[in-house]
């Protein structure tokens, strides 16, 4: 009954901070006006928060408050990992997954993506400070669709718990650039499927 009670709050306090329209880096109520709001003891409102700041979700600053983390940055991701990703065959679903969300990421840029962030891409080849995440985190923004960003995100972070990498040399970036410059989706699939597809299947 108790975890019930306990999982209840944790939902109250998600929504909280929805309707808030709350995001990382702003500051969360007091524990005594989550209380209020809530309707429930504050020691519930500090066990719930203690549970998601030992996730890293939230943070405490002393004499400052209670803020909210980037996501990314908590623990979630690499506890459940630690469940989720055992066998082969977890590992194998994985890299299909992820390859099917990427794919998926790069229609959607190709259709989505505008001048200032073609500028950014452009820059960070020149520079030579792409990699694989940094190219697919853009991908993934350029498609302009919050939920297969998380989603993304998520799968990469499991993606990295496995210490997979991926190499691609830098004229897959180049040509990407190109790719995307002209919106041609096909030459993009192209790309992906002889650079990324073809090494993350051999594992």
């Amino acid at each position: 009954m108790a975890s019930k009670v306990y999982i209840e709050i944790l939902e109250q306090l998600r929504r909280l901070i929805e309707e808030d329209g709350l995001v990382a880096g702003d500051k969360i109520p007091s524990e005594r006006e989550l209380s209020e709001r809530l309707n429930v003891g504050r020691s519930s409102v500090r066990e719930a928060l203690r549970a998601l700041e030992l996730l890293g979700i939230i943070e405490t600053r002393r004499g400052e408050g209670t803020y909210i983390k980037e996501f990314g940055e908590h623990q979630l991701v690499s506890l459940l990992g630690t469940f989720i990703l055992q066998g082969h065959k977890a590992k194998a679903d994985l890299i299909e997954t992820k390859l099917l969300i990427e794919k998926i990421c790069l229609q959607l840029a190709c259709q989505r993506r505008n001048e200032n962030q073609l500028v950014a891409l452009k820059k960070m080849i020149e520079q030579k400070t792409i990699d694989y995440d940094r190219f697919f985190k853009w991908v993934a923004d350029a498609g302009n669709n919050y939920l297969l960003l998380r989603v993304w995100l998520v799968l990469n972070d499991f993606f990295r718990l496995e210490k997979t990498t991926v190499d691609i040399p830098l004229i897959f970036y180049k040509k990407m650039l190109a790719a995307f410059q002209e919106q041609n989706e096909s030459a993009l699939l192209l790309l992906f499927e002889e650079y990324v597809v073809k090494q993350l299947s051999k594992r």
